[in-house]
């Protein structure tokens, strides 16, 4: 187990204590900006060396999976009991990605001295979006079919907010700047953004636990089969995902990486984004199974379980 999983769990069992521990928000804030910036740069600064016409392959996976995993997912919602609405709703927060998950995978195989591509941070980047504008769109589907109408999308506003909110525009920015300025230009910011990465990961995760022990009481409201579904379903995305990666040929790393992604749920952009494009979905219920339950069981458990399976795909 990596040493930041801890920080997470001692965040969870100090919730559950009811504990007085504490991050101030202020700082819980700076805490993501600089994750976010310095997940951007560094995989900017790989993406300097690499030639565009080999990252255009993954791109368009990248894309193309994020959007499916909606399509996929609402169904099997719809048959656990949930409305078409909330179901398309949860199906988006899990078509989209969770930074933090890939942060914890990323240093997990470092820890674990398996290399990935170092890129790996574009793919975070794309596969933001096409899950949550999938799972509007079978939001406002499904509103229409139940009778309801359904409102309509401003959708200028929800590409603004979607696209040009914090973390993807800070992730998206941080790519720009690393491969703009390259490894020699990004030099002089190394040792703010690039050492000290870990250690504030640790932090950031210890407010997670806090968080995610607080949304643990909720469970016992959203029924079994929404539990197991957060459990269960991020092992299958995440064999689609390790596919996916043999398919483009990348690394055990790489390939456990696509795999970590695909498994992960967003609980950032995604709740954001539905806030606005489909206010009448439960907010709570795709927020407690994407935090409360799949985050932990991927950062503990998953991260794990998807580099063995990508050393098995790839005979490794």
């Amino acid at each position: 187990m990596d040493i930041v999983v801890l920080f997470f769990l001692l965040g969870v069992f100090a919730r559950l204590a009811k504990s007085d521990l504490r991050l101030p928000e202020a700082l819980y804030e700076t805490l993501s900006i600089y994750l976010l910036l310095a997940i951007g740069l560094k995989g900017g600064v790989e993406l300097s060396k690499q030639p565009f016409a080999e990252m255009l392959p993954q791109m368009l996976a990248c894309m193309a999976l994020g959007f499916a995993i909606p399509f996929v997912l609402t169904p099997i919602l719809r048959l656990l009991g949930l409305s078409r609405v909330d179901a398309a709703a949860m199906a988006a927060h899990y078509g989209s990605v969770s930074v933090v998950t890939f942060a914890v995978a990323s240093a997990y195989l470092t820890a674990q001295g398996v290399a990935f591509e170092a890129h790996a941070a574009l793919w975070v980047a794309i596969m933001e979006a096409p899950g949550i504008v999938a799972g509007i769109l079978l939001a406002r589907l499904g509103a229409r079919e139940a009778g309801g109408g359904g409102t309509g999308v401003n959708w200028g506003e929800l590409a603004h907010d979607v696209f040009l909110g914090k973390s993807v525009l800070l992730l998206a920015g941080g790519l720009l700047m690393g491969a703009f300025m390259g490894e020699a230009g990004t030099a002089p910011i190394a040792p703010v953004f690039m050492a000290p990465f870990k250690g504030v990961l640790a932090l950031f995760l210890l407010e997670l636990g806090l968080v995610a022990g607080a949304r643990l009481g909720a469970l016992r409201q959203q029924g079994v089969a929404i539990v197991l579904f957060a459990l269960i379903a991020p092992m299958g995305l995440a064999v689609a995902g390790a596919f996916t990666g043999v398919a483009l040929d990348l690394s055990v790393g790489g390939t456990a990486i696509l795999a970590t992604l695909a498994a992960s749920a967003s609980y950032i952009a995604a709740p954001t984004a539905m806030r606005m494009a489909v206010p009448e979905a439960n907010a709570a219920l795709s927020i407690t199974a994407a935090l409360g339950i799949t985050f932990p069981f991927n950062i503990v458990l998953g991260v794990p379980l998807y580099l063995k399976l990508a050393q098995w795909l790839h005979g490794a």
